[in-house]
């Protein structure tokens, strides 16, 4: 009699444990949306690190060759435009801190919880790169469409044919300006990747998100 009157309630001790929800899995074309993302993010972190290097050693160099207007004979001329170059050396600087910033929302875990601050990081970078290239192209080509003003690269790559035993490099002031530029202007089609990535990424996680509540919902009778 004792036994069976305990049986209930064995059962609804048992009724109380809730299993839990599982947490539905990246798909795998997510994953590799995400791995793009992080691939372009990357290759843009490379790349600011190497248009930081190249333009502030153009700077450095020109710092370190100039001459004051006492001189007779200079090797840079009066009317010198330096906004372009440094330009670069900010913009690069700003990219690169905003792709670090990048990467660490979407590879620390710590961060990577808090879906609010992730997501908005994951944005925010890839926009503030983007602005950063175009604000550094602007000024190159702005400043190069002049007549009048000289900018650190069109006076080296004017004189790049020009060998000198000593600074500065004429031809190697020329590449490395110009590998500065050519970075920045790539890094504006990346960043709209990214961008992209970032978008696609939350679309489809939110789509696989909707999917497994009605999947894990009572049918309605």
């Amino acid at each position: 009699m004792s036994v069976t009157s305990s049986k209930p309630e064995m059962q609804s001790e048992f009724q109380e444990f809730d299993t839990p929800v599982a947490r539905p899995q990246k798909s795998g074309v997510s994953r590799i949306v995400e791995s793009v993302g992080l691939g372009l993010t990357v290759l843009a972190l490379l790349s600011s690190i190497t248009i930081v290097g190249t333009a502030g050693d153009t700077l450095r160099v020109y710092n370190k060759t100039t001459l004051g207007s006492e001189f007779p004979l200079a090797l840079w001329p009066r009317e010198f435009d330096l906004r372009p170059t440094v330009a670069l050396v900010t913009c690069g600087t700003i990219i690169m801190l905003s792709s670090i910033a990048f990467l660490v929302a979407t590879k620390v875990p710590a961060i990577k919880k808090i879906s609010l601050i992730s997501t908005g990081i994951s944005y925010l970078s890839p926009t503030i790169s983007l602005i950063a290239a175009l604000i550094a192209t602007s000024f190159f080509y702005g400043v190069n469409a002049s007549k009048t003003d000289s900018s650190l690269q069109s006076w080296s790559c004017q004189w790049s044919s020009i060998h000198m035993n000593v600074q500065p490099h004429w031809n190697m002031l020329c590449k490395e300006s110009k590998t500065a530029l050519y970075l920045t202007v790539m890094i504006i089609p990346l960043q709209v990747f990214v961008l992209g990535t970032a978008a696609w990424g939350a679309f489809a996680q939110k789509k696989q998100m909707v999917a497994h509540e009605r999947k894990g919902s009572p049918a309605l009778s």
